[in-house]
C-alpha cells in the first residue's frame, strides 16, 4: 500500500509554530511514529510552501500510489488549482487538518478542496493523519 503524504505552507513549523493550535511535535517525529505504526504501508512524504510544488506532486503520484493524503494548509481556503489537480488523478485523496478548521477564523470554514476530496478528517491534532491512514486501509 503506497500513501503519499503532502503538506502545505507552514506546515514545516509543526512544533515551533502555534503550539497551543498545532503542538509540540515535528512533523518528521510523527511521521517515525507513523512508519513504525503502520509497516505494511509504503509512506511517503513531501512538504512545500509553494503550491505549484505541491500540484507537481499531485501529478507525479496521483496515478500510481493508493492514496494521498494532503493537509494543504492555508491554500485550503483559497486553491481552485489544487482542487483542479485533485480532481485530475485517479488517486484517491483524503483532506486531513490538525485543528478543527470550523472553530477557528471563519475564512478557515471554506475549504476549496473538499469537494475534489475523498473525505476529510479534522480537529484530531496529529492523529487527524493516523485516522486517514487507518481510512485508507479499511476501504481497501
Amino acid at each position: 500500500m503506497k500513501i503519499q503524504i503532502i503538506n502545505g505552507p507552514n506546515l514545516n513549523l509543526l512544533g515551533k509554530r502555534e503550539p497551543t493550535v498545532y503542538g509540540n511535535s515535528s512533523f518528521e517525529s510523527y511521521l517515525t511514529q507513523l512508519i513504525e505504526r503502520f509497516p505494511s504501508c509504503e509512506l511517503s512524504y513531501f512538504q512545500s510552501n509553494i503550491e505549484g510544488e505541491l500540484i507537481n506532486k499531485i501529478h507525479e503520484v496521483g496515478f500510481d500510489f493508493d492514496s494521498i493524503i494532503i493537509n494543504a494548509g492555508a491554500y485550503t481556503h483559497t486553491s481552485i488549482a489544487l482542487a483542479d489537480a485533485i480532481r485530475a488523478v485517479t488517486t484517491p485523496v483524503i483532506e486531513v487538518h490538525i485543528s478543527n478548521i470550523h472553530s477557528r477564523e471563519s475564512f478557515r470554514h471554506v475549504s476549496m478542496i473538499a469537494p475534489a476530496c475523498k473525505g476529510a478528517i479534522l480537529g484530531f491534532g496529529l492523529d487527524s493523519y493516523r485516522l486517514a491512514i487507518e481510512s485508507v486501509l479499511n476501504s481497501k
